[in-house]
């Protein structure tokens, strides 16, 4: 069995990233990938007469991101795309799209001017909304059931940003930073596949990199890495298989980490490394696409089709059918026409994801005509496509985000980020992927800036 310079574990953003960095650098490199494709929690499909994102779906900032960057360095077309969002009511009625709009803008404003002191972000955000509602709109106080609906809409529009199961458990004082310009770039009829083809060379029929051994259907059970300088790291598989090489860099998702860490390394993690594992938090978003014989919705529409449930109505839903009140709403691929997008997220997406696909298409479409067909007749959809991001064993979850914990533990992502190193101080096994990185977790430029990181670890300085 050859001894390779380097083996990643997972090829996301952050095992691609590295992996390109080390092979420009003559590193010999053996990839092994637990699924039957790159990607990671980015996954293009082909759908209709184009392509869905079934994972990450735009690039969300402009500088500085190597994603972005890349795409513009290999002239690939990059296109906004609005979000803004049109509210529909359960009653089939529409709601005030600009008031709806001015109190979504002035809440996402306020995440980014947090209190002094660190609290549970929607407590925060119901405090300043309602202020805001006071001074500006006071007659709307009059309307509680508008309010308390809001902010319910509101709570979900967070826990979509942020994977969780409600906005009260999100801190205040997360660490998260946006990138300047545009937040919301499709990759539309290229997809965001062309990332990962960009990086490992193979775009526009490109070589590949020939010092790359991409294995898939390699499911990592054991890390064992030396305190000896001489010795090797090795990495056993499932299916028996065991390679070797003086460095590993592990990308799997923070949800396959708390599964497996206690199990996955050899010698056990360090006591401060685990108790990171376990503090910082991994949510769900989880998608339903829709694939319809033509467009039946308003023509030149962008927009986020958000869907507003009435108090009266929410509270006639059975039980069992509870999880199509926390849909977010739908929107619009731009990388296949007819298509739409149902969005859900936290508890309630893991629900989803233990459900029949003709239970989910019947409810989904019930709820579709509920909220958008009052004077739009809406045909069957002809294909359905879904996500399990929770129960796929290979990501248990979407991404992560700063919960109430975060304050408490200031270099949380940091001390996860450390790698483990032999007697002479040389790392052995690296961290990377959007888990580990300060400020730009839960995006694709975050792990994949994780990913250069640890490969830059790796080379001498003037390598890269």
């Amino acid at each position: 069995m050859p001894v390779y310079d380097t083996i990643i574990v997972g090829m996301g953003a952050a095992g691609c990233t590295a992996a390109s960095v080390l092979c420009r650098a003559g590193k010999n490199v053996l990839a092994l990938e637990a699924q039957n494709r790159v990607g990671g929690r980015v996954n293009t499909v082909p759908f209709g007469n184009g392509v869905v994102e079934l994972g990450a779906e735009w690039i969300h900032g402009e500088r500085p991101s190597r994603v972005y960057d890349l795409a513009i360095a290999n002239n690939v077309s990059i296109l906004p795309q609005d979000i803004s969002f049109q509210a529909f009511r359960s009653d089939g009625s529409v709601a005030d799209a600009d008031l709806i709009n001015e109190l979504i803008n002035y809440g996402l404003e306020m995440v980014d001017n947090p209190p002094p002191n660190p609290e549970p972000l929607g407590k925060f955000l119901t405090r300043k909304i309602t202020e805001y509602i006071q001074e500006k709109h006071p007659a709307l106080l009059n309307d509680t059931d508008f309010v308390s609906q809001f902010m319910e809409f509101m709570d979900l529009i967070i826990d979509n940003y942020e994977s969780s199961n409600n906005w009260n458990e999100v801190t205040t004082h997360s660490k998260f930073e946006d990138l300047e310009g545009n937040l919301h770039l499709s990759w539309h009829k290229n997809g965001y596949k062309t990332f990962f083809e960009i990086l490992l060379n193979t775009y526009n029929n490109g070589p590949g990199f020939p010092t790359l051994d991409l294995k898939f259907e390699k499911v990592v059970t054991k890390i064992t890495y030396p305190q000896d300088p001489h010795d090797d790291v090795t990495v056993s598989c499932k299916d028996g298989t065991v390679y070797r090489a003086r460095n590993v860099i592990v990308t799997v998702s923070l949800g396959v980490l708390k599964e497996r860490y206690t199990t996955m390394f050899c010698p056990p993690l360090p006591e401060n490394k685990a108790a990171i594992i376990d503090t910082i938090s991994i949510g769900v978003v989880d998608k339903i696409v829709f694939l319809f014989p033509h467009s039946w919705w308003p023509k030149n529409s962008s927009t986020f089709h958000a869907f507003v449930w009435r108090d009266t109505e929410k509270e006639l839903i059975p039980k069992e059918d509870i999880w199509l009140t926390k849909i977010l709403g739908v929107s619009l691929p731009m990388g296949s026409e007819n298509t739409m997008t149902v969005w859900t997220s936290g508890r309630m997406a893991k629900v989803v994801e233990t459900l029949p696909d003709e239970v989910v298409k019947r409810k989904c479409m019930e709820l579709i005509r509920r909220f958008m067909g009052k004077n739009t007749t809406i045909p069957e959809p002809t294909d359905m496509l879904r996500t399990n991001w929770y129960s796929n064993p290979y990501t248990r979850g979407s991404y992560t985000f700063d919960n109430l914990q975060t304050p408490l533990h200031p270099h949380a992502r940091a001390t996860l980020a450390e790698p483990l190193v032999d007697s002479s101080g040389a790392p052995r096994v690296l961290f990377a992927g959007e888990a580990t990185d300060n400020t730009h977790f839960s995006t694709v430029h975050g792990a994949s800036d994780s990913g250069h990181r640890e490969a830059s670890r790796l080379l001498p300085k003037g390598k890269l």
